[in-house]
């Protein structure tokens, strides 16, 4: 390696590792969203499946929790230097498709500096570990090609096989490597190669455990997650959310770069077919299917995570390898040249303005709901009036609530959701005796009493009422009732809407 290449590398590196120490500054700083506690709780009783997703958050929470114990840092912890080999894989992608150190520096550092990976490596979510091991299965489809060995499908076998254990949106890995192999002639031989469908068992075997799961509980899980395609209706506004959020979390430059390197790519040009194939393949097979869902349902910003890799790729091919006319040239190199600081500046802003709203005047926002701010000091004021009436168990009417309640109440603290058992069938049931004397119903201030409370119980007494606040900003306010006298049992174990 040139002195100028091991610079190159040395300073990726720094950047990197500068990138993922911010994180953890502002993973500490920044209370659990409700999902975050949610799969917390389900690495405190790991099983190969879950009522929402396959394991794979809950098992990178409970690593990080291993380390630096149940607290914010904690169960983000492994997320966020899981950043670090999936910086290794773009890296060493984009070098083998496109060629040089510059394009393969350049893809790392701008899918680090998109909101998907600083704030999606943050929030651990299903999308965490799909987003590094997504980039391992491109980076070992490279190595497919680069080595023409048939021994590295083993490793694309084993990395989609994790994938799929993180989210079931890797399942279109599998067509998206197929329309590669069939659209580039010299790769088409895999087909006759058993390599390609040892493969695929790996993957089989490696996301065999969550199959049994799904057989052992009604299939409940893929029914849950696959029926989202079923299309019931069309109401094509959802795209028109789409875009934005997608120019947002991939910062706009990088968004700009990205579209200009995909369409350099349809072009045929920058790369060999087989390069530009593989990123086609990869970003458009995931890209249609969410484009074509927010057709007729609401596409979260986050559930792109899988197309990010090939995106950053393209972004830095668009940057390195295409020769642009004067105006288009100046694009790319502007975009580049800002890309980074406009993506920190971003991510920074997000982070003080999830925590204090300072930004907007303290005003609400779309993270106010999602982010657990104030929560500690509410639940200091629930924990005193649970312990004040004598209540021996908290009840929560949502898995949201139920689990910030789990996380932010003193340590083996009863709380249960009554209803929804099924996200809770890894913690077995509950002890009957926490649930036969007075119980604590935390819920928002509603008009009128819910009606799972009033058919269960026969004296329901306001005993306090609480506000989660932000600042000066009153973000929900909690009335806290006093259960007693139940009048059928009180955990509701009527099966999900997708069993019934």
């Amino acid at each position: 390696m040139s002195e100028g290449g091991t610079t190159l590398v040395r300073n990726t590196v720094l950047t990197v590792v500068a990138l993922v120490l911010v994180r953890l500054v502002a993973a500490a700083w920044t209370p659990l969203t409700f999902d975050e506690a949610y799969y917390w709780i389900w690495s405190k009783h790991l099983a190969f499946g879950y009522y929402d997703h396959p394991p794979g958050a809950a098992l990178v929470i409970r690593l990080g929790t291993m380390i630096a114990g149940d607290t914010e840092l904690g169960v983000r912890l492994m997320s966020i230097l899981l950043a670090l080999p999936m910086s290794f894989a773009v890296f060493r992608t984009a070098e083998i498709l496109f060629g040089g150190k510059r394009i393969a520096a350049d893809a790392t550092i701008l899918l680090n500096v998109t909101l998907m990976a600083a704030v999606g490596t943050l929030i651990v979510t299903p999308d965490s570990p799909l987003l590094v091991t997504s980039s391992f299965v491109l980076f070992f489809l490279a190595k497919v090609l680069e080595s023409e060995r048939g021994a590295w499908w083993l490793a694309v076998g084993a990395a989609a096989g994790l994938a799929l254990c993180s989210k079931y949106t890797a399942m279109f890995f599998g067509p998206a490597i197929v329309i590669w192999l069939i659209s580039v002639p010299k790769l088409r031989r895999w087909f006759s190669s058993p390599w390609l469908y040892l493969g695929g068992l790996v993957a089989v075997a490696v996301f065999s455990p969550v199959i049994l799961w799904n057989a052992d509980h009604h299939w409940v899980s893929f029914i849950k997650q696959l029926g989202r395609s079923e299309v019931t209706r069309f109401k094509p506004t959802f795209i028109g959310e789409l875009i934005p959020t997608q120019i947002a979390f991939a910062t706009p430059l990088v968004f700009t770069l990205g579209v200009m390197g995909l369409y350099m790519l349809a072009r045929r040009e920058g790369g060999a077919l087989a390069s530009r194939a593989l990123i086609n393949a990869m970003f458009w097979v995931v890209t249609l299917y969410f484009l074509w869902h927010s057709l007729h349902a609401r596409v979260e910003a986050n559930w792109f995570a899988p197309v990010y890799p090939p995106l950053a790729i393209a972004a830095a091919a668009a940057a390195n390898a295409a020769r642009w006319e004067r105006h288009s040239q100046r694009v790319a190199d502007f975009c580049l040249r800002w890309a980074s600081p406009v993506g920190i500046l971003m991510f920074a802003c997000l982070v003080v303005q999830a925590n204090t709203g300072v930004l907007t005047g303290f005003r609400r926002d779309a993270t106010v709901r999602s982010v657990g701010v104030g929560w500690k000091t509410l639940a200091a004021n629930i924990e005193a009036t649970r312990a004040r009436v004598g209540a021996s168990c908290v009840l929560a009417p949502d898995y949201g609530t139920a689990s910030w309640l789990t996380f932010y109440l003193p340590k083996d603290t009863c709380v249960i959701q009554p209803t929804q058992r099924i996200r809770w069938v890894s913690m077995g049931e509950p002890d009957p005796a926490k649930l036969s004397g007075k119980l604590l119903w935390v819920d928002e201030v509603r008009a009128s009493i819910q009606p799972y409370v009033a058919e269960t119980f026969a004296k329901v007494e306001r005993v306090g009422e609480f506000k989660r606040m932000r600042g000066p900003l009153v973000i929900e306010t909690y009335a806290l009732d006093l259960l007693e006298r139940p009048k059928r049992p009180v955990l509701d174990n009527s099966p999900p809407p997708e069993l019934q």
